[in-house]
């Protein structure tokens, strides 16, 4: 038998041994008990390959009858039933859940848009230079486009399809390109729009928008330190990222640049420059210099349209605020009308008297209605004076800095921005950038409150379309099949909602939630300790369970606890997203290693790819710590915009 079998069945037996310790006499045990029995012959039954939804369904009834059982049989089934309806009525309404459908057809139409070859492609040519330069563009193609889809299994199985045997062909360590990639695929969990985040945003009830915010850095400086690792191996040991070659790393230049690099200059700006003027053209069409010229003028023209925008907000004239209330009277309009210097006089007169035959204004009405007007005009005259001589405020210095330091950049960047640099760019442009715009504008809608998340999850899904017809992937197979991919994996975690909701209300009333927080309570921890406690739970049960489990059977039993030590549930779901991301990368589970199994070459065994992801998983842990220690990595983002 495999050492991973062995391993799975040691567990197994471990969960088995400890309940058969620590369960009470027949006599002794009580409801809470049960429950808690029932918390662990679940796992039991997970980990022996049972479906999980129906699992939590089918044992929440059988708990649910035996908790009813001192009220007879028709009442205990009619209650059981109630509940049954009730709990899953509660996941029909929770709008939260509809992202969920929308984010997932959003990431199987992107995936099937075939832009990861390209993306992989230009970054790799891109990274040329960097030590492990394969590796790093694999886990920055992964972070993007995990980004982008949210589906750990598309990601790992397309990239070891795709950088998999490019690595090992150039002749990178197994293990270490393994690593990547399937430590690369799971950033999808962490980096937004991430379907983790919704689900414990629907389980914990906290701000999905939030949420997004809070794990946007924790989830870009977990990829930085992948990259870190990377590169800091391929530095010390070159023989497990040798250097590419000068083969893999040409690029193959079109007809006209071939032209203008050999007659004027192998830079792109002075080259097309040159080559518009009258003879110097080299026999190439002005349309296609032009063409050229633009795309290679575009980090300028951005830079240039960004720096304006920048300035003309921070030298906005400070708006002159007026109240929309006045003083009773007309001294406060200050009319130069001496008439109307005491406020409201009365009329003329003794009183209103009706004349006959018509009626009419008291004296003194007319006049008083012309100063009110008056007054009204000569207000809003002033206030269009003061507008006009309102004179900008002058930018800061920072501004300057920025704009100063930009323009050094960009005059290094075009004196090194050569054909070959033209190429990437524009492979960039067709692979990275429509995918950066699409995913910036899914999460900016969100993270600035232009819409909720189903909403930016429609126009995601909506962006995924358009990106289809852009690359000419869009047809009705392919359409089909998203579909019919994203249908069945909807219905897998609305189910799972279901059954762990019905379980969750189970177990609560057996008194197992009563138990545990009683227990924990009486441990008198601090809330380091507890933190700790919790974190160390959650990585054990990453080992034998997958993420979606975690989140919908242990998440309720630890919620309850967090007011008490006075945790924001926001912090402690970032924490647990990161946490949970060793659910892909610990044996005997781990899913990511056997997506990457499944399409890797023979010879690469799994016990190769598990000591692969070991590095990863500690890289893992580091970051945990370091988001402890410095929580404003996570919260400072939703405290500026919230």
């Amino acid at each position: 038998m495999k050492k991973e079998a062995w391993f799975g069945l040691s567990i197994l037996f471990g969960i088995i041994t400890t309940l058969v310790i620590f369960m009470p006499a027949p006599a002794d045990i009580t409801n809470g008990h049960m429950g808690l029995l029932m918390l662990a012959l679940i796992v039991v039954a997970i980990m022996l390959g049972f479906p999980t939804a129906f699992t939590l369904m089918g044992m929440g009834v059988g708990f649910t009858l035996y908790a009813y059982k001192n009220m007879g049989t028709q009442l205990a089934i009619e209650q059981t039933l109630d509940l049954m309806v009730l709990r899953t009525y509660a996941v029909m309404t929770n709008d939260v859940l509809i992202a969920v459908p929308l984010f997932i057809f959003m990431g199987y139409l992107v995936e099937r848009a075939n832009l990861i070859e390209k993306l992989f492609k230009s970054l790799h040519l891109v990274m040329a230079r960097v030590p492990g330069s394969l590796a790093v563009a694999t886990i920055i193609t992964c972070a993007v486009f995990a980004t982008a889809t949210g589906i750990v299994g598309a990601v790992v199985t397309l990239m070891g399809l795709l950088a998999f045997p490019a690595m090992l062909k150039s002749g990178y360590d197994i293990k270490l390109s393994a690593g990547a990639i399937t430590a690369g695929g799971c950033l999808g969990i962490m980096i937004p729009p991430s379907v983790l985040l919704i689900v414990y945003g629907a389980v914990a009830g906290v701000s999905v928008v939030k949420l997004y915010a809070a794990a946007f850095f924790p989830g870009i400086m977990l990829a930085v330190l992948y990259v870190i690792y990377v590169i800091l191996m391929a530095k010390l040991k070159p023989s497990l990222a040798p250097p590419l070659s000068e083969e893999e790393r040409r690029v193959t230049l079109p007809e006209f640049a071939e032209n203008i690099k050999n007659s004027i200059s192998n830079k792109a700006l002075p080259g097309l420059l040159n080559a518009l003027k009258g003879k110097r053209n080299v026999n190439v069409p002005a349309q296609t210099l032009l063409k050229q010229l633009f795309i290679t003028l575009l980090p300028a023209i951005l830079f240039f349209g960004s720096m304006g925008i920048a300035y003309k907000s921070v030298t906005a004239p400070v708006p002159v605020e007026y109240s929309g209330l006045q003083e009773m009277g007309f001294n406060s309009f200050d009319s130069s009308s001496g008439s109307f210097s005491g406020g409201l006089q009365e009329p003329e007169g003794s009183g209103l008297a009706e004349p006959p035959g018509s009626l009419s204004e008291p004296p003194g009405a007319e006049s008083l209605t012309t100063a009110q007007e008056e007054a009204s005009a000569i207000q809003n005259d002033s206030q269009t004076a003061e507008a006009d001589k309102a004179e900008r405020t002058p930018a800061p210095m920072t501004f300057w800095i920025i704009f100063i330091t930009g323009l050094i950049l960009l005059g290094i960047f075009y004196t090194y921005f050569t054909f070959a640099r033209l190429e990437i760019f524009k492979m960039l442009l067709a692979s990275f950038f429509p995918l950066a715009i699409m995913i910036l504008a899914v999460l900016g809608s969100i993270v600035f409150g232009f819409a909720t998340p189903s909403e930016a999850a429609a126009m995601g899904a909506f962006g995924g379309l358009l990106l289809a017809i852009a690359y000419r992937r869009l047809n009705m197979a392919m359409l089909k099949e998203s579909v019919f991919l994203t249908a069945k994996t909807s219905a897998i975690v609305c189910w799972l909602f279901v059954g762990s909701s019905i379980f969750s209300a189970a177990f609560a009333l057996l008194g197992g939630q009563e138990i545990i927080n009683d227990w924990v309570l009486s441990m008198d921890l601090t809330p380091v300790e507890f933190m700790i406690l919790a974190q160390i739970v959650i990585f054990l049960l990453g080992w034998p369970l997958e993420w979606t489990e975690i989140i919908v059977i242990f998440m309720p039993i630890f919620l309850p606890l967090l007011a008490h030590y006075n945790i924001d549930p926001l912090f402690f779901g970032i924490l647990v997203a990161l946490n949970l991301q060793t659910a892909f990368l610990s044996p005997p589970v781990a899913m990511s290693a056997f997506y990457l199994k499944g399409v890797a070459p023979p010879h690469v065994t799994l016990n190769q790819i598990f000591l692969g992801m070991l590095p990863f998983m500690g890289i893992q842990i580091f970051a945990l710590i370091l988001l402890y220690l410095f929580p404003m990595i996570g919260l400072w983002l939703p405290k500026v915009l919230y």
